[in-house]
């Protein structure tokens, strides 16, 4: 087993999402994940339909960057744990980095994402604001 191929499967669904693809960004998901995301609900089981939506909400489809990840893996499965950014315009041109935690299972000899992990910190001085400002020291 290789971590080049899990990695694959993360940039496969990168490229599709920045190409606003979400068809192919969904051929690399198991289905019925369940994605822990930022937008609520708490719990979602996302399809191409909601990530066509979702691609379809910015003026130009974002950009989605997994930065240092870290790939631990034992037969079948496998996690991946990153600060992630993405890059996109809503009326604006914002970049938000966040906290990825994905699960992949290995089906037929290929790599799924089953389960997607999603969060930023809040602030814990009463407000429970987001802290979306926050970005690494060192971006690599």
């Amino acid at each position: 087993m290789s971590n080049h191929e899990i990695l694959a499967v993360l940039a496969e669904y990168q490229a599709a999402v920045a190409a606003g693809d979400a068809g192919r960004a969904m051929a690399t998901v198991a289905e019925r994940p369940v994605v822990f995301d930022l937008a609520p609900p708490l719990v979602q089981h996302s399809g191409v339909t909601e990530l066509a939506a979702w691609i379809a909400s910015f003026t130009v489809p974002p950009v989605l960057t997994h930065h240092d990840p870290v790939v631990h893996a034992d037969g079948d499965v496998a996690f991946v744990h990153a600060l992630t950014s993405m890059t996109g315009d809503k009326g604006g041109t914002f970049t938000l980095w966040f906290r990825s935690t994905i699960g992949l299972r290995r089906t037929a000899g290929r790599w799924f994402v089953v389960h997607q992990h999603e969060s930023v910190p809040f602030h814990m001085d009463g407000s429970f604001r987001a802290a979306v400002d926050l970005a690494p020291e060192v971006v690599v």
